[in-house]
């Protein structure tokens, strides 16, 4: 996979992604992580990337054709048009179902934001779709294409030590990861579960499954709703008085 990212900072981005998992990855090569420097394509003295709306307002707006020109420049780099999101906080808001549907492309392309957002013409004839990282606004794209880089790129094989790191993890299959524990057995008066200790591998999966389901009714109710529960879930559900009769 092959991830480009435009932004006004990609010294800040690099630094991020040269980082610990992510990092280690792309040292190896086993994704492409390409930050472009919006300025390069305003050839203006300045290398103004910005200026005043039509119609008033507090603000600058970033100009489509810097924008048009790196995204057709990193077109012809791989030879075909990427998958193009805008980080918007009026796009939807990523969810792990999301973010396990963007890892099946080949090539993504993300455009961080600044100022009061981009020229509309841009979003209409480029970009593919909005994604937000939640209903709130920072100031500018940056840290959001690189929240949702690094939860695409995680999914990708080779990427995490073995499939199990995400796959029993919160949001990955509809719940919240059950509680863990790690030694000593006993800290400050509180003990591990018993069932941890004791070895019996079916009844650890049954514990993990049922505190999951516990744990997503308590933090969570409105993603246990739509979870694909099996006739143990939604007996256990009942007999925990969660869901009724």
């Amino acid at each position: 996979m092959r991830i480009d990212i435009i932004t006004l900072f990609p010294e800040m981005c690099d630094t991020v992604l040269n980082e610990s998992v992510i990092g280690r990855a792309r040292k190896k090569g086993i994704m492409e992580l390409v930050c472009h420097q919006l300025r390069d394509y305003a050839f203006d003295k300045h290398r103004r990337v910005d200026d005043s709306t039509y119609g008033g307002g507090m603000g600058m707006l970033m100009k489509a054709e810097p924008i048009a020109l790196c995204f057709e420049d990193i077109c012809r780099q791989i030879g075909k048009k990427p998958h193009f999101i805008y980080l918007s906080p009026k796009g939807r808001v990523v969810t792990q179902e999301k973010v396990r549907k963007l890892a099946e492309y080949e090539n993504l392309c993300l455009l961080c934001g600044h100022y009061e957002g981009v020229d509309q013409r841009v979003l209409d004839t480029f970009v593919d779709e909005e994604i937000s990282i939640g209903d709130y606004v920072l100031t500018g794209g940056e840290l959001p294409a690189l929240v949702l880089t690094d939860s695409i790129c995680r999914m990708i094989p080779g990427v995490l030590s073995d499939d199990l790191c995400f796959e029993e993890e919160s949001h990955y299959n509809g719940l919240l990861e059950y509680p863990q524990y790690t030694k000593p057995a006993e800290w400050r008066g509180m003990s591990v579960p018993e069932v941890l200790l004791s070895g019996h591998h079916a009844n650890i999966e049954k514990w993990r499954r049922e505190t999951s389901l516990e744990e997503t009714a308590r933090l969570r109710p409105d993603m246990l709703r739509n979870a694909q529960l099996d006739d143990k879930d939604i007996r256990f559900l009942r007999e925990k008085g969660i869901i009724k009769q």
